[in-house]
């Protein structure tokens, strides 16, 4: 099968990407670029006839490994929107909930129930694979689904609730250096998952040496945490940006702190990252999809470019803009090298922190 126009062009950005990195290794040789130079332009209805022989039939699914109201179900539910008004699917596409074990319920399912289907796609974020580099998805491995795409970064955040007597993330720290159990973190993620790591990582880097003492309370979804915050229930919510943003915008809940490189654009920058409030801690949970492990090359290509398409487009620059995200944006067999990188990466450092 051929690839469509929209396709080499993607193709070629990759390739130029690849070759302009000089820590990227094993160079592309000159004749495979010579050969897509030489590449004949399929004519409209020959890429029309190519892109429908392995586009979906009817209606897809995107599922959210968790309850609504979080950082998955946000990405399953923005992105099913913007394909559906832009024409770039058959017909509409579905979300479906599947909470349970910070994604390992979704993925054990997908693994065993939906192998080859094609019709499905799987909202993804570092906390999938921070699971996956601690081994908590029972027989899980990072090659038993096919890494699709990420189309921007979450940031973390550590947030209190409006009426908090905690004004600075100096403060918390303070307070968690008197007593390591006064502040108790409610997060939607696992314990030892990325929202428990972001407490960790920070605590260490303000000189808490116990930090296996320090509560933490896992919830199905980051919604979910937030509230036990807002109620008074607990005393600070670690999460990210898209998860906290409809709170802090109401007005119940403040953010301490980004764990970002430098303050966000937009309405977000009159937020201090850690870094400047001396926790150098950068914790961005990317936002992307895979599919399952059984599918199909020209499906997978299908999918790949129809969601490389999407992201390009100013309504999905908007959407992110509206969210606190940040571009990060890979596909394909640059994303599937990042994501082996992460899991061992995420294995080493949790090993580290003594949750291994």
């Amino acid at each position: 099968m051929y690839a469509t126009l929209p396709a080499r062009r993607t193709l070629l950005r990759r390739l130029h990407s690849r070759l302009a990195a000089p820590h990227c290794a094993g160079a592309l040789p000159a004749a495979l670029l010579l050969s897509l130079g030489l590449m004949t332009p399929l004519s409209a209805s020959a890429e029309e006839s190519a892109a429908d022989d392995v586009a979906p039939r009817g209606k897809t699914e995107c599922i959210a490994p968790a309850k609504p109201g979080g950082g998955w179900d946000f990405t399953c539910r923005s992105v099913a929107r913007l394909l559906d008004e832009q024409n770039l699917i058959p017909a509409g596409m579905q979300t479906l909930n599947v909470p349970g074990a910070s994604g390992g319920v979704a993925f054990a399912h997908v693994k065993s129930k939906r192998h080859d289907d094609e019709q499905v796609i799987v909202a993804a974020s570092s906390a999938a694979t921070t699971r996956l580099g601690q081994h908590a998805y029972q027989d899980g491995k990072v090659d038993d689904v096919r890494w699709l795409v990420t189309l921007g970064a979450d940031y973390g955040v550590i947030a209190v609730a409006a009426d908090s007597p905690y004004q600075t993330l100096g403060d918390l720290m303070s307070a968690m250096q008197a007593d390591p159990k006064s502040i108790r973190f409610a997060g939607g993620d696992v314990a030892g998952g990325f929202d428990h790591l972001k407490v960790l990582m920070a605590a260490r880097e303000a000189g808490i040496e116990n930090l296996r003492a320090l509560p933490y309370l896992a919830y199905d979804s980051g919604s979910v945490a937030i509230t036990q915050v807002m109620g008074g229930h607990l005393e600070a919510f670690t999460g990210d940006m898209t998860e906290a943003r409809g709170f802090v915008e109401s007005g119940h809940l403040r953010l301490l702190a980004v764990f970002s490189e430098e303050r966000l654009p937009g309405q977000y920058g009159d937020i201090p990252t850690a870094r400047e409030q001396g926790i150098d801690v950068v914790a961005p949970n990317w936002r992307g999809f895979y599919l399952p492990g059984g599918v199909s090359d020209a499906a997978f290509a299908w999918w790949e470019q129809t969601l490389n398409r999407m992201a390009d487009t100013p309504e999905w620059q908007q959407v992110m803009q509206d969210n606190g995200l940040m571009p990060f944006h890979k596909s394909g067999k640059a994303l599937e090298t990042f994501i082996t990188r992460q899991v061992s990466d995420v294995e080493q450092l949790s090993r580290e922190l003594g949750l291994l």
